[in-house]
């Protein structure tokens, strides 16, 4: 950091980012794009209209290997609900400070050393999306298509509890059915109608049924609901589920599953629609990402520790591509997606340090 105090990244936290806040968003993208651009950095903007526009900043490209650094700018935290930066002496809190404005802080700290050291950066390229903490729906597909470019990936969310860096995400998908089915009396006329809900009732207990625990895979159905009143047989139903799970095989598995149910009549009379699919894909450990490591613990003599986490990020989509990525390079902390938001202090100054030496050898052809 700039000295030992945190003003410039208080700065940005006291700037709310929550994502549907598009000026506010695009404000704490404005001051990193000031700040990248002191470095050298040349920045494409992609517009967006109705959220934060995704900022895609890029280093001088010579031979050699690609890294993207990764980052969000969109918090959690509508307007008027945690905007507050305040510190103490061993942790600072506020809306961002390790999700994940702390982490690209860190990342900008780490690229500034090595401008002062070499004088020039290349090949070390920045992502900032806008969009991350709704699903990054818009932003994953520039993502996807940006991160073919790289060789390596670092994504700066959070880093475990012991700094361990993340190897492995589950992949998410969110799905929909909409049931139709036909009205009629309950009373009068209950053979003449097609229950909706007892469809959905039905496709609810097959869905569930997909999980499968030894192999990481769930399926949760998180919302069902349909039917008129308890004197009509139900005309509509709508279930909302979602798939979470740790290789392609069981994802491909699961998926045909749900066409097999959707495509199934438990209850006679009624019609299924399918919607929605996988928001993020598997990121799964592979050999590039293990040789990744192993240059940081030779070069760097660290051990890093690993992790997988069932949560996802926007590691899931670069990963996705094939590109060898890291994540949790942010600093360690706890209570996101909550007002009691922190960030550790010596986790900062840590970070810093050892992913400026990751930059040095990679800038050194090391890597």
């Amino acid at each position: 950091m700039k000295s030992s105090n945190f003003d410039e990244l208080k700065s940005i936290i006291e700037i709310n980012s929550w994502t549907k806040n598009k000026a506010g968003v695009d404000k704490n993208g404005e001051i990193f794009a000031s700040w990248l651009q002191d470095l050298g950095y040349i920045l494409e903007i992609h517009q967006r209209e109705e959220i934060g526009n995704h900022l895609h900043f890029k280093s001088h490209h010579k031979e050699g290997k690609k890294l993207l650094l990764l980052g969000h700018l969109d918090t959690v935290f509508p307007p008027d609900t945690f905007e507050n930066f305040t510190e103490d002496a061993e942790w600072i809190y506020g809306p961002g400070v390790c999700d994940m404005k702390g982490g690209n802080y860190v990342a900008l700290q780490a690229l500034r050393n090595a401008k002062e050291k070499y004088g020039d950066i290349h090949n070390i390229d920045f992502l900032l999306v806008s969009d991350e903490e709704t699903g990054s729906d818009d932003s994953k597909y520039l993502s996807a298509d940006i991160a073919k470019a790289y060789d390596y990936c670092m994504v700066f969310e959070a880093a475990g509890v012991n700094d361990e860096v993340v190897i492995g995400r589950k992949g998410v998908g969110t799905f929909f059915i909409d049931i139709e089915g036909k009205a009629a009396h309950a009373g009068n006329h209950y053979t003449n109608g097609a229950d909706a809900n007892l469809e959905a009732a039905q496709k609810l207990i097959a869905l569930v049924a997909l999980t499968d625990l030894e192999k990481q895979t769930t399926v949760n159905v998180g919302k069902l609901h349909g039917g008129i009143g308890a004197n009509t047989i139900s005309p509509k139903a709508h279930l909302t589920f979602e798939l979470r799970y740790i290789t392609t095989e069981e994802r491909d598995r699961v998926l045909k599953s749900i066409d097999e149910i959707v495509a199934t009549n438990y209850v006679e009379g009624t019609t299924s629609t399918l919607s929605g699919g996988i928001q993020r894909d598997v990121m799964q450990p592979s050999a590039e990402q293990a040789l990744f490591v192993e240059h940081i613990n030779t070069l760097c003599n660290v051990q890093l520790p690993t992790e997988k986490r069932g949560g996802v990020s926007d590691a899931n989509i670069i990963s996705s591509q094939g590109v060898a990525t890291l994540d949790g390079w942010g600093p360690y902390g706890d209570g996101d997606h909550t007002i009691h938001e922190r960030a550790s202090k010596k986790s900062f100054t840590e970070r810093i340090a050892l992913v400026s030496e990751i930059f040095e050898h990679f800038l050194e052809g090391k890597i």
